[in-house]
């Protein structure tokens, strides 16, 4: 590939791998997210008796 070709064939090339590593990025934030609040819930703790919920 010559000329005009070759700079289409780099643009969409980089444009790819950009997608890609916005993609990623996307992911290993909403994992840590997760991560973060599952910590966050467990540390916070759920009591074994709930007043508000007599009769149980």
């Amino acid at each position: 590939m010559t000329g005009l070709a070759m700079d289409s064939a780099d643009l969409v090339h980089h444009l790819l791998v950009d997608r890609a590593v916005k993609g990623i990025i996307i992911v290993v934030a909403l994992a840590v997210l997760a991560l973060g609040m599952t910590v966050i819930w467990r540390r916070a703790g759920r009591a074994k008796y709930r007043p508000d919920e007599a009769g149980d």
